[in-house]
This record gives structure tokens, sequence and C-alpha cells, in this order.
């Protein structure tokens, strides 16, 4: 992750707020499209976190299940 690159919590945070703000309307076309391509990176930030997270998961019990046998 990238300095500029926002964390899961700060992603997920900032991703409801911009589904909240395409939801309520009144925006531009322009506007509603950068949201759109906002919301679909902040998505794809938490999506790959949440990736990692799995990853470590498997391995902590791939882990725990190599000792136990």
């Amino acid at each position: 992750m990238t300095d500029d690159t926002p964390s899961y919590e700060q992603a997920r945070e900032e991703l409801v707020e911009v589904v909240r703000r395409l939801e309520a309307g009144g925006t531009t076309l322009e506007e509603s499209l950068s949201l759109w391509e906002r919301g679909e990176h902040l998505a794809q930030v938490c999506q790959e976190a949440l990736d990692g997270a799995r990853r470590r998961l498997d391995a902590a019990v791939e882990s725990t299940r190599a000792t136990d046998a």
C-alpha cells in the first residue's frame, strides 16, 4: 500500500459516503461519473485488503494444522 492509498477502514468509510452521495442524486453527470470512478477504486482497495486478510488467515490455519499433524 502506498502513502496515498487509504487503509481499509478509510476506504470503506469513504465508499459509504460516495454511495450515499450517488443515491441522493443532485449531482451533475460529470460529478456522478467522478464519484462512480472513485467508488470503483475504493471498492478495489477494500477487496485487496480483504483478500490479503483471507490469505493471512488461511496461512495461519494451515500452519496450525501442520503443527498439529
